[in-house]
């Protein structure tokens, strides 16, 4: 089934997949009508974004080298982890993920289960949102993913029952860091652990 997913994120074919929060719908984060094809599927508005999954802090930095400064920081403090964090995107890099405001960009280096974790290694990034339908509830079971993206992804990977809490969304592209979406972990907690790493 691996192989499976691998292939269909090759061609630009969205897949359901168990992350470490709730069941996601993902997409190649680096073609634009893949990801534009994310938004169809779920209702959502193009002006939201969508976060950019990668393997490891080393891919991350490859594919948005601004990241490697300060926001770099940010990012060891915080990644792997519960959290997408919104950084600088100076370069205007991934217009397509960023929404209304592509001054930044969310990023996310999940802990993902197995075989999640495994397709992210292979295909080095993914674009990924909630596998619901826009404004449903976040999927914490694949029988709660909604049957119209079941029906409509080229495979679905399975994972058992998870959290059902999205991850904590946290910006750090202004004066002072907030929490834009309280998740599975404590966002203020975060944001004080980065500012000290930054102090």
């Amino acid at each position: 089934m691996i192989d499976e997913a691998v292939d269909a994120i090759q061609r630009g074919q969205p897949v359901i997949l168990p992350t470490d929060t709730v069941y996601g719908l993902a997409a190649a984060a680096l073609h634009a009508d893949a990801v534009l094809n994310l938004y169809r599927l779920k209702g959502r508005p193009v002006t939201q974004p969508i976060a950019l999954l990668a393997p490891d802090l080393d891919t991350l930095f490859e594919l948005v080298p601004e990241l490697r400064g300060h926001p770099g920081v940010i990012a060891r403090t915080l990644l792997p982890g519960p959290y997408t964090l919104v950084l600088p995107n100076p370069a205007r890099r991934y217009r397509w993920l960023a929404g209304s405001n592509d001054a930044g960009i969310g990023v996310r280096i999940p802990e993902l289960p197995e075989p999640s974790a495994e397709l992210l290694r292979r295909v080095s990034a993914l674009a990924a949102t909630s596998a619901n339908l826009a404004g449903g509830a976040d999927p914490g079971r694949l029988e709660d993913v909604p049957e119209e993206l079941r029906n409509a992804v080229a495979v679905v990977l399975a994972g058992g029952e998870l959290p059902g809490v999205a991850s904590t969304v946290l910006d750090f592209t202004g004066a002072e860091p907030r929490v834009l979406r309280e998740g599975s972990a404590s966002g203020a907690e975060a944001i004080e652990r980065a500012v000290a790493a930054t102090a």
